[in-house]
């Protein structure tokens, strides 16, 4: 199941060459994993108020094309199942005008107790399958 967000770069988000700053597209892919969530009946937020941690173990970015101020562009968020405690966000990055990869990232996390274990809370087991 892949899901899709909208977004639109701001002026802000871009440095001095007048492109997005590649840290700004970390954000973009947090967000529309917490999208992606919500969108799945999990809030992120109340996890955490529960006491259940969803952690970002490793990010791996390939930057393919700058988008710039005023780009419109989609996320896309495809779930997979990394191991018996791990799992991965494939997520891609296009430009809207012309459906260009922007970036290809893989996000792999886990989620930790209140003791700082990992474990997979059943909202979270059941999204990743096998």
């Amino acid at each position: 199941m892949t899901f899709k967000i909208e977004m639109k770069v701001r002026d802000y988000e871009c440095d001095l060459q007048g492109i997005v700053n590649n840290s700004v597209y970390f954000n973009y892919l947090e967000h529309a994993r917490h999208e992606f969530l919500l969108a799945n009946k999990i809030d992120f937020a109340q996890l955490a108020a529960d006491k259940i941690n969803l952690v970002v173990l490793r990010s791996e970015m390939d930057y393919k094309l700058s988008l710039v101020p005023g780009d419109e562009f989609y996320v896309e968020v495809t779930p997979e199942r990394i191991s018996k405690l791990k799992f991965g966000f494939r997520q891609i990055i296009k430009r809207k005008s012309d459906d260009k990869i922007a970036i290809n990232a893989l996000v792999i996390g886990t989620s930790v107790n209140h003791r700082g274990r990992p474990f997979l809370p059943q909202e979270i087991d059941t999204l990743f399958p096998a």
